[in-house]
């Protein structure tokens, strides 16, 4: 016998499958930094970002030397940049658009 699949099934996989991996990029936190962070900076941004969003969160740590300096996170679609390389181009970006 064989099983009947609802109409649309394949469109609800995907949209399933959509869901769950924003759940999961939801609890991962991504900071990159221009160099290494010592682990009394990470657990600073851990505190910092577990206060903000709650305890659950993965983290993965990376170094961006393309950063210069600073650090960017990323939670989900959250995304704070403090990075030396988003101020420069803020002010070329300021200084094209005179």
């Amino acid at each position: 016998m064989l099983a009947v699949r609802p109409r649309g099934y394949l469109a609800m996989l995907g949209c399933l499958q959509r869901l769950i991996k924003l759940d999961a990029e939801r609890h991962l936190a991504r900071v990159e930094s221009a160099i290494a962070l010592s682990d009394a900076e990470r657990s600073a941004v851990r505190g910092s970002l577990e206060k903000r969003y709650g305890h659950g969160l993965t983290f993965q740590f990376s170094e961006n030397p393309a950063l210069l300096g600073g650090m960017r996170v990323q939670v989900g679609s959250d995304v704070y940049d403090g990075s030396v390389r988003r101020r420069l181009n803020e002010v070329r970006d300021a200084f094209e658009s005179a």
